[in-house]
Formats: C-alpha cells, structure tokens, sequence
C-alpha cells in the first residue's frame, strides 16, 4: 500500500475521488502554507500513474510504475519547481520537484539557486509531451509552488494549459492564489486544501515529539507542517528576542535589534511581524489573539495605546513590505525601517 497522506488528508482525499471519472486537464491544489498539499499532490500523481490501483484511489506501491515514481525516474511524469528546493527535500508548501527533466537534482553551481520557476522549465516540458506515454498511460506534470512562476514562465505555461496535449494532466500546488494569473487560474479546476483541526495538528505534533507544540502551532496560524519545521530550527531565540522588542517599542530598542537580527531572512522577520500586528489589530477589535497567545498581556497594553487606523495603515505597510522583503537593498536599513515605522505608531 502506498499511502503517506498526513491523517487530516483522508476525507479531502476521498473528495477528491470523485474527479476521477470526469479528471480535468489541469488541478490547483491551494490552501494554507505548510499543510501537507505537494505531498497531497503526489499521492494523487502517483496514483493517477499506477498500473494497479487500490479501490480507495490510492497507489498499489508494488507495481513497476510506482517504482519508478518513488525513484523519481518515471517516464511519465516530470516535477517543476525552483532550483532552491533541488538543494532540500522541500515539500513545496513551505516552499517541492526539479526541473522540468528528470527530477534528478542539478548539478550545484557557483550561481545562488534560484527561488523562480523559469521559462526554461516549462520550455522542457515540450519535449516530454510530444513522445509516446509508457504503456499508453496518462503523462502526470506536477508545478510547485505555482506562485514561483515568473511572469515569462506563467505565459508560457498559459499557452499549454490552453491547449493542453492529449492524456496529459496538470497538477498544481499553491500557498497564495492571489499570486497567480487570472488566465491561469480560470484553465484549473480548483481544489481547495482546508487547514487541520487544532486536534488533529496537536496529534501528528506530539507524535514528532515536538516541545510546545501548541506555542508553535499558534505562532504558524495552524500549520502543523511550518510548526514543525520552524521547531526543528535554531529560530527560537531570534522570535523571541523580535517579539520581546515589539512589546517595547522605541528607537533605540529599533536600531539596536535591527543591527543583532540583520542576518536573520528578512521575510521570516516580515511575516513574524504581521502576525503580532493582526493580533494587536484583533484584541484591540474583539479582544482575541490567534499567534502570540504568550504574550496576551503585552499585547492588551499596546492595544490600548495604538489607534485603529494606525494599525490599518501599519497592516497595509507590512503587506507592502512582504511583497519585496525577499530582495531587500540592505537588510540592516529594512529592518530599520520596519521596526521605526511600527515604534511611531505608539510615539
């Protein structure tokens, strides 16, 4: 038997069955960061390949076919993501599979990976979709995370999804629909991945013997996967030292935590951020906290100093932010200026 879903996946499974006998040509798994959807999606790919397929739609995990799929040398199927994720073993909702090719890793290069699915990636698939299928099978593409196309490589893609070759089916994961092209969009069949219960993550934590697993699970927005990656992190210090100094705001305290947490990435520091600014902007509204449950009295204090529409505005900004902290100038001079931005707030 070949079933690896996370114990959340088997009812999103079992709906997703019911696509079989009709399968459109291209599906986008979306939902959440860190839930679990590229290895959704490669369950479903393999299936889609097995020779022997179990009543429950699930891969046989014995046949030739499946071999080759585990070993990621199906000639049938090709995985499409950034050269980033050939360096780990991604699973694509954090940030999953090759180059359009073989699925082999890339040689390593003197060059940075790239975190961009290119034009070159979707320009190989063209080769792969005009020979033969194996046994006169399906051809099985699976793109994660879609957001990482860049504009040449989205048009690209837009024109095959247009007029998708013949027994192939697309596959889709993405954390952030809004990212993607309308176009694009409107060619897939959405398939909505929703987040686990607090009960069913807690479980799969505790049975990866994760430390405050309900602290990281609150400070993920529910995500058990992000949850137990950021444990498994040396982050711990760095969260609490950012979070600590977001409850003092102040210049000094600004310039000196910018200096310390400068080769901190960037965007981790941007989303951290959010999440205590949606926290403040929540307790001030309705009194609730949905990240930073620790750390409710400090934020009651805040709240009752900041004004709404500075938190609205202080919301947009961080938004604005996170579109580009992924390439800052200067790391230092961007934190800076965050963390200044959010002191002025309570000056």
């Amino acid at each position: 038997m070949s079933n690896s879903l996370f114990p959340w996946q088997d009812g999103v499974w079992q709906q997703l069955q019911q696509m079989r006998a009709r399968l459109p040509h291209a599906i986008l798994f979306h939902g959440a960061e860190g839930i679990g959807k590229t290895v959704f999606a490669e369950q479903f790919a393999q299936s889609l390949l097995c020779e022997q397929p179990q009543a429950d739609g699930h891969a046989c995990g014995v046949c030739g076919s499946c071999g080759w799929f585990m070993q990621y040398n199906h000639p049938d199927y090709r995985r499409v993501r950034p050269e980033i994720l050939d360096d780990g073993d991604g699973d694509g909702d954090s940030a999953e599979g090759g180059e359009a090719g073989d699925g082999k890793k890339n040689a390593k290069s003197a060059k940075a990976p790239s975190k961009e699915i290119k034009i070159d990636q979707i320009r190989a698939l063209s080769g792969f979709m005009n020979i033969s299928t194996h046994r006169q099978g399906q051809r099985v593409v699976l793109l994660y995370p879609a957001e990482a196309l860049n504009t040449a490589a989205s048009n690209a893609l837009l024109k095959t999804l247009e007029e998708p070759p013949p027994n192939t089916v697309f596959l889709l994961s993405s954390n952030s629909l809004d990212r993607l092209l309308p176009t694009i969009l409107s060619r897939c069949r959405k398939f909505a991945m929703p987040l686990p219960s607090r009960e069913q993550a807690m479980a799969w934590l505790r049975q990866q013997d994760v430390k405050d697993a309900d602290v990281w699970l609150a400070e993920q927005g529910g995500a058990p996967l992000t949850a137990y990656a950021q444990s498994q992190s040396e982050g711990r210090e760095l969260i609490d030292e950012f979070l600590q100094h977001l409850t003092k705001p102040g210049i000094d305290g600004a310039l000196k935590c910018a200096e310390h947490l400068q080769k901190t990435p960037v965007a981790e520091l941007v989303a951290w951020q959010q999440r205590w600014l949606y926290d403040l902007f929540s307790f001030k509204l309705c009194g609730t906290i949905r990240y930073y449950p620790r750390y409710e009295k400090a934020l009651a204090g805040l709240a009752a100093k900041v004004e709404t529409g500075s938190l609205l505005r202080a919301l947009k900004s961080s938004n604005e932010r996170r579109a580009i902290a992924e390439h800052p100038l200067s790391a230092r001079l961007f934190i800076e200026e965050m963390l200044l931005d959010y002191a002025a707030m309570f000056a």
